[in-house]
Order: C-alpha cells, then structure tokens, then sequence
C-alpha cells in the first residue's frame, strides 16, 4: 500500500481522533461516577442529618420529657427512613463499596417504632422528668431506644465516611485521568512536530533548495526522496522537466554553434585562400620547370606546399571538430594551446583597426572540456570585437588564483561597455542590446550554463564609453570531473554544452 501524503495526514487525524476519543471517555466515566458519588453523599449526609435531629429529640425527651420531643423525633425518624430507601433505590453498590441497605431500613424501622410505643403505653408518665416514675419496663425500652438509635448513628456515620472515601478515589482518578489525556496530547504533538518535520518540511526544503539550484542556472537533477508521497512524484517530475531542458539545451546549444559557424565562414574562407593560392603557384612554378629545373629547388617548392596543404587541413578539421556534437569531456588542456587555437577560428573575422593581444603564461594546465570553453571564449571574443566597431584593442590574459585552485580568464575590450541598468539581465534568456534581427539574446546565457557545469563562474564589469571585462573563474581540476584525458585539444577543438555571445 502507498502511504500517500493525504493518506499520512488522514492516519494522523485518525490517531488524533482515537486518542483523544478514549480520553475523552475515561474523563466523561469519571465525570459520571464523581457526580454520582457526590450526588448520593449529599443525599448520605442528609440521611446522616435526619439520623441526628432523631437522636437530638431523643435525649431531650429522656432528659426533660415532653410529648412535643418524642413527635419531633418520631418525624425525623420517618424522614430519615424514607431519605435510606431513596438512597437505596439509587444505588445498592458504588464505588466497590456495599451499603447493608436492607439491615439499615430494618434497624431503622424497630427504632421508630420504639419511639411510637414510647406515645402509646407510657404517655400518661409525668412530664417533669422520667427519673423516679420510671418503671422497670420503661427502662428497658429506653434502653432499647437509645441502643437502636446508637447503632443507627454509627452506621450512618460509616455510611457518610465510606462514601466520601469513594469521592476522594475518584477524585484521584479523573486527576490521573487529566495527567493520562495530556501526556497522549503532548505525545500526538511530538509526533506530529515530527512527522512535520520529516514528511513535509526536510522534502519541501529539498524541493526547495533544488528550486533555487535551478534558479541559478544549475540544472542537476533533485535527489531523490523514497517517501512515496506527492513529494517523491513532484520530485520526479522536476527530474523529468530538468531532463527535458538538459535535452532541449544541448540542442539550443548545437544551434548556437552552427550559428557561430555561419559566423565565421566568410573568415576561414578568407584563411583557406591564401595557402591553396600558395600551393596553385607553387605547381604552376613546378610544372615550367619540370624538365630542366633545380630538383632541390623543386624539392624546397613541394614541401612549401605540403605545409600550405597542412594548414588548409588544420583549418577544416577545425571546422569540422567545431561543428561536430560530442559529449561533455574533460581532458588536461593547456591554457595558451586553447586561446591561440581559438584565435585561429575567428582570425579572418578580426577587422584591421582592431589589435587582439594576449597574455599568456605556457605553464599554465587546467581540466576542462576543450570545445565548449571554446565556445564560450569564441563568444565573447567576438562580442567584444562587435562592440568596437571603430576599432580599438582586445585583451586576453589568463592567469592563476592566488590560491592556485581556479584558473582565470580576462576578454577585455576597449568597445562602448554596457549600460549599468541592461548589466545585471546580460546573463538573461533572449535579452539582447543588440538591434533586432542581429542577436537571439542567448549567447550569454548558454555561456553561463556551460561555466556552470565545469562548476566555474562569470563576472563581468563594465564602464559605459570605456569597455567591458568578462572574467572566467574555472577550476584548475574541476571534481566533478570524470576523468582527465592527457592531451592538448586540436586547433578548433568542438563544443558540446552552452554557447555564449553579448547579444
């Protein structure tokens, strides 16, 4: 079964439900049984109130005699026996305590009627006083009376003592009961904190930061959450989404290219033209001097067009290795090989009034993938050439961190710069200085995404009317690297990840 997020939060609900069911049922019991033990202790102590305004006539009657005490005794007698049988009728066991009903209303029923008899046959006693007319009989029966009326207070008495002992018990329960209901309350929210914070909070916070990955142009896929809830299938479909935009953008990326290749066609026909004139004089020379020319002459000749030969090749494999998509690969690349190879591609592009000079130290050796760095170079060198349509000078230096852990590379034009406002969106999708029709506005953010992936980074600075400086922070040994291939990249060397350009 998967426990889907709305079927967790309706288990939680479920639990709350329970729990808190039980335990409003343990304290409604309680509840019940307190206000029944309170209710039949009020009515205990009324029976116990009877019992003694009895007795309290009782002895007025053995101490100052008086028909008036003996009636009054005789009515608080009938309404303490009527109080027992309510209290019987109400309830014969409460509380594991058993209240000898039917010996009670028996004791009490031989009290009254001692009482009675004491109207009946010794009314006409003196009313003075009882001590010296008092016959042997009658001192029996007083006797009797006040017996009967001792063990009725005594066990009205117990009665009341019982009962309230019941109520002191059920006190202490239902106060255990409220401890009991708010330790499952503090454990349900405890569990809920919990089930919060794992189920829900650490995935959206998962989701999130992806989120905010993605926002900074890294498109790594999320991890992946094993919750088997609606996080897990958002967390798959963002996968999906950044596999579509991984698969679209290499394809935008190959566009790019073959757009940067239309671009520099007019210059490598231009630099394929003068060494094919080269080799066309040459065998024009050979073939009129075949039959009596110099042979080391000759010899000199053909190896002059053999090198002519070498250079057209060099700049068509260029062409095809820029043109060609390959995989992202990380080779050991040096630093001066990439630039003058680069140069190489765009040098019949580089207008007359507009100096390139670099500084490069030979030394320097980083890991990277060749042919889109190229790319993103190509790029910029362009763009800075573009934005020095009167002329001016193109720097490119390379040089190490202090730390010796990234290797930086500075494209610095002499141009018309960028404006402070259109600086911070350069890196934005199809945003463009450039007039309409002259720019897709992607060079840049394809570059940016190519930097990205050899976990590198793009500044830029600019002074409108003065230039602009872009910066490439790259890795000396990126760890995200596979693995490194010996070897300096061929002149030209192909791109197969993001694209860059001012436009």
């Amino acid at each position: 079964m998967r426990f889907t997020l709305r079927l967790k939060i309706l288990l939680i609900f479920s639990i709350f439900l329970l729990v808190g069911g039980a335990a409003w049922s343990l304290n409604f019991d309680a509840y019940r049984q307190l206000t029944h033990s309170l209710q039949l202790l009020e009515e205990k102590n009324k029976f116990l109130n009877w019992i003694l305004e009895t007795r309290r006539y009782e002895k007025n009657y053995f101490l100052s005699g008086g028909r008036d005490n003996l009636a009054e005794a005789i009515t608080f007698a009938r309404k303490a026996h009527e109080q027992l049988r309510l209290i019987a009728d109400r309830s014969i066991t409460n509380g594991g305590v058993r209240d000898d009903f039917p010996r009670l209303l028996e004791a009490l029923g031989s009290y009254q009627k001692s009482l009675e008899d004491l109207i009946a046959p010794f009314s006409g006693v003196r009313q003075s006083g009882l001590g010296a007319s008092r016959s042997a009989d009658l001192q029996v029966h007083l006797a009797t009376v006040r017996g009967r009326g001792n063990f009725l207070t005594t066990e009205a008495e117990t009665m009341v003592r019982n009962q309230q002992s019941v109520v002191g018990k059920l006190l202490e329960q239902k106060k255990k009961y409220h401890y009991i209901a708010l330790a499952e309350i503090v454990g349900l929210c405890v569990f809920t904190v919990f089930f919060l914070f794992f189920s829900v909070n650490r995935p959206l916070r998962a989701i999130e930061n992806g989120i905010a990955k993605i926002a900074r142009g890294d498109y790594e896929n999320l991890p992946s959450t094993s919750k088997g809830d609606e996080f897990e299938d958002l967390v798959v479909s963002l996968n999906h989404m950044l596999d579509e935009i991984n698969r679209r953008t290499d394809q935008l990326i190959q566009s790019k290219k073959m757009a940067s290749l239309g671009t520099l066609t007019s210059g490598v026909a231009h630099e394929l033209n003068n060494p094919i004139n080269n080799i066309s004089t040459t065998l024009q020379i050979l073939l009129e001097e075949l039959e009596d020319g110099d042979i080391d002459y000759q010899r000199m000749q053909l190896e002059e067009a053999e090198k002519q030969v070498e250079r057209a090749r060099d700049i068509v494999k260029a062409l095809l290795e820029f043109s060609r998509e390959t995989d992202f690969s990380i080779q050991e690349v040096c630093l001066q090989d990439l630039i003058e190879n680069t140069l190489k591609l765009i040098r019949g592009e580089v207008p007359a009034d507009v100096e390139i000079e670099t500084e490069l130290p030979p030394d320097i050796k980083m890991a990277l993938d060749p042919r889109t760095i190229q790319q993103v170079l190509i790029n910029l060198i362009i763009n800075g050439i573009q934005a020095m349509p009167h002329g001016g000078k193109l720097y490119i230096r390379g040089f190490e961190s202090p730390d010796a852990e990234e290797v930086c590379i500075q494209v610095q034009d002499t141009g018309s710069g960028i404006s402070p406002e259109d600086l911070p969106k350069i890196f934005d999708p199809f945003f463009s200085t450039k007039e309409v029709g002259h720019g897709t506005g992607l060079g840049l953010s394809v570059s940016h995404g190519i930097v990205k992936k050899h976990g590198g980074r793009i500044n830029v600075e600019s002074d409108l009317g003065k230039g602009t400086t872009f910066t490439l922070f790259l890795k000396a040994r990126p760890e995200s690297a596979p693995g490194i291939e010996s070897g300096n990249p061929g002149p030209g060397a192909a791109v197969s990840g993001d694209a860059a350009g001012k436009e």
